[in-house]
Parts: C-alpha cells; structure tokens; sequence
C-alpha cells in the first residue's frame, strides 16, 4: 500500500510534536527577577548557611537525593570562600555582631540521571529545578529576603550531552544563589531567577 507523502508527512509532524510535548516539564517558577532583600548583607557580621533540603513530595526519590547532594556540592564550593572573606571583614567591624542565616531549600525538581539519558535519551524528559532561599537575621528572626531560583536542562540537550547538560542544571542553580548574595553584598539591587536563561 502506497502511502501519500503528504500523509506520510503529516504524521510524521505529529509524531514529533507529541513527543517535543511529553518530554517537556511541567516545573516552572513564576519568579523571572528576585526583588532586592531590605538590607544590604554587609549590614550582617557573621553568615552562616544551613544544608540544603528537599521538600517532602520529592524526598523519597534517589535520584532527586543523588541530585540534591550534588547541588550542595557546587553551593559549598560557591559560598564557603565568600562567607569566609566575609566573616573576616564582620569580625573587624565595631558594635552589635549581626548573623545572616541562609536556608535554601529546593521546592520542586526534576532529575534524569546519566543511566537513564544512556538508555532513553530524550524521551526521558526534561529536566528541572526550582530553589528557594530564604535569608533571615538570625538575632531577631526577621526575613531580610526569600529570592527563588530557577534552571533547567532540555530533553535533547540532555541527550546529546548524555547527561551534561542535567549536570550542569545543578551548577546552575546552585551559581544562581550565590550571585544573588554577591550582588546584594555592598548594595540591594535584586537579582535574576535565572527563568528563561541557558
């Protein structure tokens, strides 16, 4: 049976866009700019940084664990030699010592792993991440700011890296909170989400 070319086409389209459709992801953040906190953090003397976590609907997953143990690799490598110059300019300074507490926390991920790019490729999905932040003084209690961040690593990308470029997603999201306190250090300017960035 000859099948015209123009049907042939035609549902090779559809095929394709039903495939592009089921492996995107459904995990966004609605944040494009984080507002500036409502001090500048060198107003703190001390800056501490709590593990990170993962909330409870993502938690039993050992992927989504692998995944968040690695984010708090790159945020450790990140923000120790900051915190630490830091704390050593706040241990000179006179007066009230003041502790800025950093809790992040990532609220929703989507994690494919370099066996499954292996053995499905693309049709594993995309992967994605949103981390939230929340920034308080610690004397007090008072939330200085709660900027959320967000990065993403598409299917095919992930494909023909086998697995780079979902790799590279928690650097990312990692680098993006670190930017954020960097940049709000001497003055309170806000920073990206990272939405719609590579």
């Amino acid at each position: 049976m000859n099948i015209p070319n123009k049907t042939l086409l035609s549902a090779c389209t559809l095929t394709a866009i039903l495939f592009l459709t089921g492996c995107a992801t459904q995990i966004k953040t609605s944040v494009t700019t984080n507002p500036p906190p409502s001090e500048p953090l060198s107003n703190f003397t001390t800056f501490e940084m709590k593990p990170i976590t993962l909330a409870p609907a993502y938690a039993d997953n050992d992927t989504n664990k692998k995944a968040l143990a690695k984010i708090q690799e790159y945020l450790t490598a990140g923000t120790s030699p900051v915190f630490i110059s830091w704390n050593q300019v706040g241990a000179t300074k006179a007066g009230d010592k003041r502790t800025l507490m950093i809790e992040p926390v990532v609220t929703e991920i989507k994690f494919i792993g370099g066996a499954a790019r292996f053995w499905v490729g693309a049709m594993a999905g995309s992967s994605a991440v949103v981390m939230r932040a929340t920034l308080t003084d610690k004397e007090t209690g008072k939330i200085i700011a709660t900027p959320e961040f967000y990065a993403d690593a598409k299917a095919m990308s992930g494909a023909w890296s086998m697995g780079g470029a979902d790799n590279y997603m928690l650097e990312r999201i990692a680098g993006k909170l670190r930017d954020y306190l960097s940049a709000n250090y001497a003055a309170t300017v806000g920073g990206s989400s990272g939405m719609g960035e590579r």
